[in-house]
Order: structure tokens, then C-alpha cells, then sequence
């Protein structure tokens, strides 16, 4: 089974130039058929009308269509007509006539009484800035109505390619996209604001594939690629996995690595701490190995930098930036560059040189936004404005396979080739959790995993580890980094059996 595809705005309009060229008749109708059928299943048994906001553009023609449809069989419906004028879309025209013959309502202000469901049809995709004064009054009346919305295609307010609410943004119980997803709905604001995301692809799937750079993760989705071990397999079948990191204070996020290194099945699992006095062994799990450094590179796979500890200042050097980080970028050994190692990159000009033109083995890179907005000379906030370009630039530049951690975690290609993650809950803002997703991804590699599926796989695996939490009772409220990697284990056996 193959990802669903994810389109940014401007792919969206090749796909529909497309369409029109090709002599595709009109989507709107389709798309207002389809919102209408929502809404009588969304709709609360209250006895109240239905209300459909309409704005100007294509978002209110599908709006006009819906309520077209919904009058005709025979459901009470009012249309809050945002701007009183004729809507630009032919069939929206058609449709509002439709609707004023069978007597249908339209109001120029918000009714009064709540209604059973508000259909949000204000602002679409092409929303460029934040949103005006006049619409921005509507969006807050929606949110407050107390009555459960429908958002067509993107709730209003929405940057449908980064995710940002501009300005204010509806909170829907249910976003119905068509013809794909849309990145902006399942990352930094978006999962948010959508409420469950619904996809009408009203019929268009063959000519969104060829257009799309980017892919949804899914558990159901990458499950393919983990297939269930043969019988005939033994310890060396899984690889080495080693992980260097653990300074003075610090040893317990090589620990979590390790042992989710451990629990993701990779065949060894070595430990190299950076300080002297490390434990020489893991009594919780005395399977993990404790290694120097110069015997941990023997390992198949090397995770560096969780607890390997920050430099003073950005121009003196500790001696895992000086000389430990130099001598993995020089080998020919898979990296997973994680925590300290990005810090020590972001300071060194030497060593972001010599990532970005390592062409021996793959590299692969673990950044949240603050240590994204490091490695590209920007603020936090500057990344989280844009995920997407920040993970497509932090892959460009390195030459390597990107993770931008957060809510819908952005995966990167250094061929531009992206994902959006849909797994994972607030449960994974906790101290340790980017280490065991570190260690998932190197125990992903070891068992023959390339780079770009054991990033995703990891990915996708470690957040529906947290989602298996919660839904037992662990959280999101104080789950534990330990806790994640453990239940990643179950998630990864479930999955791989699916292909047995």
C-alpha cells in the first residue's frame, strides 16, 4: 500500500489548470454534493436550521452548492451571505438561484438562535494574509456558537501550507479537504483547528500522484516496509547498533536511545558514554553493551549526540565536537546525528561542511525547531512559520535525511521528496523522547531499513507508541520518554505481523 499524497497550495493549482485543460468538467459541484452529505451526518438532531457561511471565493461557491443540496432535501438551512454580492463561480451563481427558488433563507448578519451545525465556507486555500477585520468578527462568532462545524476544505483562517493560523482561525469538530490533503492540515496549527480530517479526492487521485512531492504517514501506511523476520534469522540479521552520547549528567539520554535501540530490534545494541564515569552497565537492561567510543565504531549504525553535552561558548570546542564528531562524519558508517551533535554543527563551520558534502554513507538529522532554526541561522519562530521550507532547507543544505520534530513532524529528502506525520499527541513534549526516536530510527536502519523509510517508520512508530499510551491511561499528562519506547515495541511487532 503506498502513502496518500499531501499537496502544498501551489500544487493543488497545477493539479486544477490540469484539469481544466484536459476538459475535467467543474469540481464545485461535486465538492458541494459531497459537503452537504457531511453535514446531514454532522448535524446535531436539534431541531435549529443548518448554517452555511459563504464568502466570496470558491470556498463560498462550494458553500452555495451545499446549501442548494440540502434545501432539496428538504433540511432547514440558512445562508449567512458574509458579503451580500454574487458569488464569482458560475455554478455558485446557479446554486444560490436554486436556493432562493425553493425558498431557502439568507441573512446578512449572524442569526441569533444556535444552529444544529455551521457549515464554514468564509475563506479557502488561497489565503495569503492575515485574515481582515470583517471576516475575522464571523470566524470568532463560528468559535463561539457552541454548535458543532464543518470546515470545507480548510477551517477559515487557516494557512493551508504552513499550518499558521493567520490571525484567528475556525476550530472545526470536522475538516472536509478535497482532491488531496494539504500539509497545512496536519501540522503547527492545523491538527488543532481541523477536528477530524475527512478527503473527498472527487475522483481526481490519478492526477494528484504525478504532482506530489509530499506523502501522509500513516501506521496502516508504512507498515509494508517492515516485513516479519524469517525463522532462519540470528542476532546478525538485525545489525549493531551503536550510540555515543551520555556526558557528565547526561548519561540517561544515551540510556533511552540505547534501550530503544534495544526495544525497536536492532541485533546488538553498544553504549560509548563521553564522561568517565558513566555506569559499566545497564542493570535495568543488561542486553545493552558498554563500549569507548573507538570500539563503538564497529557498529553497523551510529547514533551520536543524545546527553553528549553543549560547549560553553560557540568558539571553544569540546572534545566530542573536536574530534569523536570529525571521525564519524569520516567514516563510512549510517549516522543518526541527534540533540548535541546539531548544536555542535550549528557552531562549527568545519563540520556543517564536512555534513553537507559526506557522500559515503547516508546521514540522517533530528531537529526540533529550535535546533532547526540553529542549523539555518533563524529563530524558532522563523521555522515554525514554515515548516515545511525549514525542513526542505535543512535537507538541501546537509545533503541528508531531515526530521523538523513537532505536531506533524516534517520529514525531508535531500531530493525534496517530503512527509507530514499524522500519528503522536502532546504526551511526546517530555524530557527523552526525541532520544528514543533516535534509537528507533537506528534499530530501524540495522534491520536493512534505507534512510528515508527508517526515518519515516520511526516517525510514525514512536508517535503511535504515544498514542497507544494515552489511549491506556499513560498520559499525554506525564508520559515518560521509557514508556514510549516500550510501547513502540508492541506497535512495530503489530505492524510488521499485518504483512506476515
Amino acid at each position: 500500500m503506498s502513502l496518500e499524497p499531501v499537496l502544498t497550495p501551489d500544487e493543488l493549482r497545477v493539479v486544477e489548470a490540469n484539469a481544466v485543460a484536459s476538459g475535467v468538467p467543474s469540481l464545485m459541484e461535486r465538492a458541494g454534493h459531497a459537503v452537504a452529505d457531511a453535514a446531514r451526518a454532522l448535524a446535531a438532531d436539534t431541531g435549529a436550521p443548518i448554517l452555511v457561511v459563504a464568502g466570496p471565493g470558491n470556498n463560498g461557491g462550494d458553500a452555495w452548492v451545499a446549501a442548494a443540496h440540502l434545501r432539496e432535501s428538504f433540511h432547514r438551512v440558512v445562508v449567512f451571505d458574509v458579503t451580500a454580492g454574487v458569488p464569482k463561480a458560475v455554478e455558485a451563481q446557479a446554486a444560490k438561484s436554486v436556493f432562493l427558488s425553493r425558498g431557502g433563507q439568507i441573512v446578512n448578519a449572524w442569526p441569533v438562535p444556535r444552529p444544529a451545525l455551521v457549515v464554514d465556507g468564509l475563506l479557502g486555500l488561497g489565503l495569503a494574509r492575515d485574515v481582515d477585520a470583517p471576516f475575522a468578527a464571523v470566524i470568532e462568532r463560528i468559535n463561539a456558537c457552541e454548535a458543532p462545524v464543518l470546515a470545507i476544505d480548510v477551517p477559515s483562517g487557516l494557512d493551508s501550507r504552513t499550518g499558521c493560523v493567520r490571525g484567528t482561525a475556525v476550530r472545526a469538530t470536522q475538516t472536509l479537504t478535497f482532491i488531496a490533503h494539504k500539509v497545512g492540515l496536519h501540522t503547527a496549527d492545523g491538527p488543532d483547528r481541523c477536528g477530524a480530517i475527512a478527503l473527498d479526492d472527487l475522483g481526481m487521485a490519478d492526477a494528484v500522484r504525478p504532482i506530489a512531492r509530499g506523502a501522509l504517514l500513516t501506521p496502516t501506511g508504512v507498515a509494508p516496509w517492515l516485513p516479519p523476520r524469517a525463522r532462519n534469522s540470528h542476532k546478525g540479521s538485525f545489525g549493531t547498533l551503536a550510540i555515543i552520547g551520555g556526558n557528565r549528567g547526561m548519561v540517561g539520554a544515551a540510556l533511552l536511545a540505547a534501550r530503544a535501540g534495544l526495544f525497536g530490534g536492532a541485533g546488538k545494541v553498544l553504549v560509548a558514554f563521553l564522561t568517565g564515569d558513566a555506569p559499566s552497565s545497564d542493570v535495568l537492561h543488561p542486553e545493552l553493551m558498554m563500549r569507548s567510543v573507538d570500539d563503538a565504531l564497529v557498529a553497523d549504525v551510529i547514533v551520536a549526540g543524545p546527553g553528549a553535552g553543549r560547549s560553553p561558548s560557540a568558539t571553544s570546542f569540546s572534545k566530542f565536537e573536536r574530534n569523536v564528531l570529525p571521525a564519524l562524519i569520516a567514516s563510512r558508517k549510517t549516522l543518526v546525528l541527534d540533540a548535541d551533535a546539531l548544536n555542535a554543527i550549528a557552531y562549527n563551520e568545519a563540520l556543517a561542511h564536512a555534513i553537507a558534502n559526506r557522500r559515503h554513507a547516508p546521514t540522517l538529522m533530528t531537529p526540533h525547531p529550535a535546533e532547526a532554526g540553529r542549523l539555518l541561522g533563524k529563530t524558532t519562530a522563523e521555522v515554525q512559520s514554515d515548516r515545511l521550507a525549514a525542513a526542505l532547507d535543512l535537507a538541501r543544505r546537509f545533503r541528508a535525511h531531515i526530521v523538523l520534530k513537532g505536531v506533524g513532524s516534517i520529514c525531508a529528502s535531500p531530493e525534496g521528496r517530503w512527509s507530514v506525520n499524522t500519528t503522536g499527541n502532546p504526551g511526546l513534549a517530555t524530557a527523552g523522547s526525541g532520544d528514543v526516536l533516535a534509537g528507533l530510527v537506528g534499530a530501524l536502519l540495522c534491520q536493512g531499513l534505507d534512510a528515508g523509510q527508517a526515518l519515516q517508520f520511526g516517525v510514525c512508530v514512536h508517535g503511535a507508541a504515544a498514542d497507544r499510551c494515552v489511549a491506556r491511561g499513560l498520559g499525554p499528562i506525564g508520559l515518560t520518554a521509557s514508556e514510549i519506547a516500550i510501547h513502540a515495541r508492541d506497535v512495530l511487532n503489530e505492524l510488521s505481523s499485518r504483512h506476515g
